[in-house]
């Protein structure tokens, strides 16, 4: 069975930084694009950053400047780095992963989301 788990989410003050981790388990031959999604309340999922298999990257314009996604092939394993923080970036971030696993093929998978609250 394919899993993905956000870490890392937290309350934050305004300006400042945390890391998120999506880490993939499972009998995993491969992973393609990884990205991070989020949803704040009474609003639609967004992205928020994509990274494909050999690191090129991709950014909402709203993060641009701030955020940074990275990822560890070895690990099967997406972060972001989330730095100078705002009170609009609070909401659920979700990970998501277009794994190739041993008896299921190639398939897309979503994290179960972590919390990100940021105050001001």
């Amino acid at each position: 069975q394919v899993q993905l788990v956000e870490s890392g989410g937290d309350l934050v003050q305004a300006g400042g930084s945390l890391r998120l981790s999506c880490a993939a388990s499972g009998v995993i031959l491969g992973i393609n694009d990884m990205g991070w999604f989020r949803q704040a309340p009474g609003k639609q999922r967004e992205l928020v950053a994509t990274i494909t298999r050999g690191g090129t990257t991709n950014y909402a314009d709203s993060v641009k400047g701030r955020f940074t996604i990275s990822r560890d092939n070895a690990k099967n394993t997406v972060y972001l780095q989330m730095n100078s923080l705002k009170p609009e970036d609070t909401a659920v971030y979700y990970c998501k992963a277009d794994i190739y696993a041993m008896g299921y093929g190639l398939k897309d998978y979503w994290g179960k989301g972590t919390l990100v609250t940021v105050s001001s």
